[in-house]
């Protein structure tokens, strides 16, 4: 738990040190907030404000004796009552009651506290902040942040609270005055190890806080300029000019001068610390290369090849090595054990990627480089959204560090480009099945099948040379029928090597049989083929049909759940086959309980369903099981999210069940988990005469495209089933996905298309009588509107989900149809209505056990509240959702509801608070994308503005009129407005 100390500080919650005294009884004081002292754990009695004045001075004299005279000067100063002396020695017997006769001891003729060191907080500190300066002298940053934060910890609030007298005072002063210094030294050392976007939302409120402390305004100005906000960064500065000429007639010190030159010379070197040498080793070193097989074999000339390549890549210009080659040929274990040998020519780290290029869905480079950014020690929140500025962050990153690439798998060129280091000392290894011919300056290495030699010792190492020795022929004739591609040699050889009955011959005479492989389709694809029926051939007959029909699925993998959905098996059973896959080679175990195939593998299994070994129909009714289990799972997820909302009793019904969970966690914590597959399984079951339920599931993993998680493949599959619906002139589907899209649309702030998708969805659910999109359509269609301005269109659609919710019987639609009116309502100033409309919404969440559903309504009304007048009541309601947001993941929302603390917190007229909350908005990022994020900087903007930061408000405004001109937003002439100077007269 945290407590705030101060306008906008947070530190950990303050603890009393513990120590026991010499006399043996565990004694403690504390001055770093009220005075206090505790005796055995129980807080003892503290006595009057003169009582705690006399102990505050005993206290900070480290057990030195104070004479009467000058405790009397402590507590009085120069008035002092005529009866002071008896005064402090009635004082002084009371504390020696409480304390005991040998810790507060008379010494001629005064007093003095006897108790061991440790037992007084401020010497607790003292320690701690001086471990922590030896720890950062010594170069470990990380010890010394955590130790500061624990000194940091002990003030509960401000030093000496309620307490009088002259000493009293000066003492506060002077201690209020080191936590500064202190919480100035972990500030520098959070810009030293990279957390400068979490502190310029600390720094922005300490600097609305002690405006003339230039120190924080050089900090905040490093922050803000090391989070690529420049305009800011000088804004700081130009407003402390002016505060510090109007308020002392100074300029300010040449330190804060000279940043704001380097900032204006986009000073390279300011964005790493001054006190290392460029570039800093960041925090992680990632070692993420997957482990190389043991028995690998020959390939001598490639490994000294690209070996030669990587270990001359230091000081050069950034070295690339594509492989290519047909699916076995080893690339992939080739680029594995070349890039472990070079490890010590790139001590920074190695990062892997699989871009599952020979797959129907390819990785997306934008979502590689966010797992890359988090690799390499990136906070979630600085890593931005576009593929563009992630590729270039990632670039900066990378910039003079020596950091081994391997890119597996790879689709394309076009792939893979944004994902090269682009620096010198780094280097990139690539393998694909395609040449890297349009791949500018890349060495490419073509990588073809193993010579006869190299195979023979391949089968060799893996069977045991007492085996091959005495059947040598048999084992050439092995390697021949495997067309020496290292993959096929490899099943072969571990078939054998597990069954120690057969000979070598044995297996060669299985090979011979050429019916037994597929036939030649394809030059450069017979060898594959032909490995895999090796494997494939020795299958037992469940065996053989399990891999058959779990290649149909589409998707990254499979869970063994949902793979004993498909085959219609009991876990157990299913388990123990995937299990014989794995060790046949045929399928991988991704990680506990999750499966799944080589791109290749996956091919040759669907080829070996579709050629005849598998029904139309029992493909179809194996594909549909699994629809079905998905379905199922999510709408069981959907029910437990959202208790009584109807939406579920519409979706088609499955005739196989799904999972069942105790709770909603292990619900939520599924539906994220399988997000992939599930989505995978909707996408390709468009075709696959499965629409109507494909669509359903789509609509019963609606919490996907709400988060803001998996929002584009959400999309991608939402626009696929939309399609295939109209095709199929199916309009019951069509309008589902078409509401489904809207959400998604919506979520990311393109108004213009989710409304376009909500409008064609209530066109189409007017004829179908769909209560679904009946519903959900007229609900966006109502919030599109408010944030586009059209309040009483906005209103009629509100009202027509309300009507259509209730049609329904559909409490919980109702209520978040309510809340979003309450939204309408507010920005027509009809605020007793919609704090009204905000209460009924929550009632109705509330009454129903819907914790995530009632913090929506919290924030609407919040919302509400603060636009009537009541910011106190609003921060209650909005702290509140904050706290469900923020247990669910709801990223989105959680930004969301900091933006709306900062507009409570601005009408209160707490601006430092508002600009802590505004900051905090976005680094987590809000529901409406770019469009909300400009409403946020207006916001922080006026927050900054109140605080006297002029520049710096003019800075975000100026931002702010960039994104709303792009979106051709109203809010361009408001905030247009705010940056005009006003004519005097």
């Amino acid at each position: 738990m945290d407590r705030d100390h101060g306008p906008g500080v947070r530190v950990p919650e303050q603890r009393a040190p513990q120590q026991r005294s010499a006399h043996g009884a565990d004694l403690r004081f504390s001055v770093l907030g009220p005075v206090r002292s505790w005796l055995n754990g129980e807080a003892s009695p503290s006595g009057s404000p003169q009582q705690r004045a006399l102990l505050t001075a005993l206290l900070l004299r480290d057990g030195r004796t104070a004479t009467a005279a000058e405790l009397i000067d402590a507590i009085w100063g120069d008035e002092p009552p005529s009866q002071a002396l008896a005064t402090i020695r009635t004082y002084a017997s009371r504390l020696r009651k409480v304390l005991g006769q040998q810790t507060l001891v008379s010494d001629a003729g005064g007093y003095a506290i006897r108790a061991d060191r440790d037992a007084l907080d401020v010497n607790v500190v003292r320690d701690l902040a001086a471990e922590a300066e030896k720890a950062r002298a010594g170069g470990d940053r990380a010890q010394a942040r955590v130790l500061l934060g624990k000194a940091l910890g002990l003030w509960d609030g401000e030093a000496l609270a309620s307490v009088p007298g002259p000493y009293a005072e000066n003492q506060r002063t002077r201690l209020e005055e080191w936590r500064l210094q202190l919480t100035e030294t972990r500030l520098d050392l959070d810009l030293e190890v990279g957390s400068h976007a979490e502190a310029v939302s600390e720094l922005t409120a300490l600097t609305a806080a002690h405006p003339l402390r230039e120190r924080l305004r050089e900090l905040l100005m490093i922050a803000l300029y090391r989070s690529g906000r420049q305009a800011e960064a000088l804004a700081v500065y130009a407003d402390t000019r002016r505060l510090l000429a109007d308020e002392l007639g100074v300029d300010p010190r040449p330190e804060l001068s000279q940043l704001q030159q380097r900032i204006l010379q986009a000073d390279e070197e300011l964005a790493r610390p001054t006190d290392e040498p460029a570039p800093a080793p960041a925090p992680v070193r990632p070692a993420q290369l997957p482990a190389t097989v043991p028995d690998f074999t020959g390939r001598s000339s490639f490994v000294r090849e690209l070996g030669d390549r990587l270990a001359t890549a230091e000081g050069s210009v950034m070295a690339v090595s594509a492989l290519a080659g047909i699916g076995g040929v080893g690339k992939t274990t080739l680029a594995v054990h070349v890039a472990h040998q070079a490890r010590q020519h790139f001590p920074d780290g190695q990062l892997y990627v699989d871009l599952q290029g020979a797959g129907a869905r390819a990785a997306e480079p934008e979502t590689v480089l966010g797992a890359f950014l988090r690799a390499l020690g990136t906070a979630d929140s600085a890593i931005p959204d576009s593929m563009d500025e992630r590729a270039a962050l990632y670039r900066s990153t990378l910039d003079g560090r020596r950091i081994l690439v391997l890119l597996d798998n790879a689709h394309d060129a076009a792939q893979i480009r944004p994902l090269l280091p682009g620096t010198a000392g780094c280097a990139a290894l690539v393998t694909s099945r395609v040449r890297m011919v349009d791949l500018a300056g890349a060495h490419l290495v073509d990588l073809d099948v193993m010579s006869p030699e190299e195979a023979l010792q391949l089968f060799t190492r893996i069977v045991g040379e007492e085996r091959i020795n005495s059947e040598r022929e048999a084992a050439l004739d092995v390697v021949a029928a495997c067309g020496f591609l290292p993959l096929a040699i490899r099943i072969a050889a571990s078939r054998l090597a597990a069954r120690r009955t057969w000979t070598v011959s044995v297996l060669a005479a299985k090979l011979a049989d050429e019916r037994r492989r597929l036939d030649e389709l394809q030059a450069g694809d017979l060898a594959v083929k032909a490995t895999f029926e090796l494997g494939y051939g020795q299958l037992e007959p469940a065996q053989a049909r399990a891999f058959r029909l779990l290649g149909l699925a589409d998707g990254p993998d499979i869970s063994l759940a949902a793979a004993a959905a498909l085959l219609n098996l009991d876990v157990h059973v299913a388990e123990d086959l995937l299990e014989a896959l794995v060790d046949t080679s045929l399928v991988e175990s991704a990680a506990p309980g999750r499966y799944r195939y080589h791109d290749l593998v996956r091919l040759y299994a669907r080829s070996c369903a579709e050629r005849g070994e598998e029904p139309p129909e029992e493909r179809e009714s194996a594909l549909s099981r699994l629809l079905d289990f998905y379905l199922a799972t999510a709408a069981g997820v959907y029910a437990l999210e959202r208790p009584g909302d109807r939406a579920v009793a519409h979706l088609v019904g499955t005739e196989h069940p799904g999972l069942e969970f105790a709770n909603g966690h292990e619900a939520v914590d599924w539906l994220y988990s399988e997000a992939d597959s599930l989505l995978a399984c909707a996408h390709q079951s468009a075709s696959n005469g499965m629409l109507q339920r494909a669509v359903d599931l789509l609509c019963a993993a609606k919490d996907l495209a709400e988060s803001g998680a998996n929002s584009r493949q959400y999309e991608i599959t939402g626009a696929a089933l939309r399609d295939a619906a109209r095709a199929a002139a199916d309009p019951r589907s069509e309008a589902r996905a078409r509401a489904s899209l809207s959400t998604v649309y919506l979520v990311s702030g393109r108004f213009t298309l989710a409304d376009e998708e909500a409008g064609h969805a209530m066109e189409l659910a007017r004829s179908t009588k769909d209560p679904i999109p009946a519903c959900w359509a007229p609900n966006d269609r109502g919030i599109i509107a408010f944030y586009q301005g059209r309040h009483e269109e906005g209103e009629e659609f509100l009202q027509e989900a309300i009507d259509r919710y209730r049609a329904d019987g559909n409490l919980v639609g109702e209520a978040s149809a309510l809340c979003n009116l309450s939204r309408i309502h507010v920005n027509m100033n009809r605020t007793a209505s919609a704090v009204e409309l905000a209460r009924q919404g929550t009632a109705i969440f509330d009454g129903m056990g819907l914790s995530l559903r009632t913090a929506n309504g919290r924030f609407a009304l919040g919302i509400a509240l603060t636009q009537a007048g009541r910011p106190t009541e609003a921060l209650e309601e909005l702290d509140e959702a904050l706290r469900v947001f923020q247990n669910n993941r709801q990223r989105l929302w959680e930004g969301s509801t900091h933006f709306r603390m900062a507009e409570a917190h601005l009408a209160d007229a707490r601006p430092a608070r508002a600009a802590q909350h505004a900051e905090q908005a976005l680094a987590l990022r809000v529901i409406g994308g770019e469009w909300m994020r400009g409403n946020v900087l207006i916001t922080l903007g006026h927050a900054l503005e109140r605080l006297g930061q002029i520049d710096r408000s003019h800075a975000c405004w100026t931002e702010a009129l960039a994104i709303h001109e792009q979106f051709g937003a109203a809010e361009a002439d408001k905030v247009r407005a705010l940056l005009t100077p006003v004519d005097t007269v």
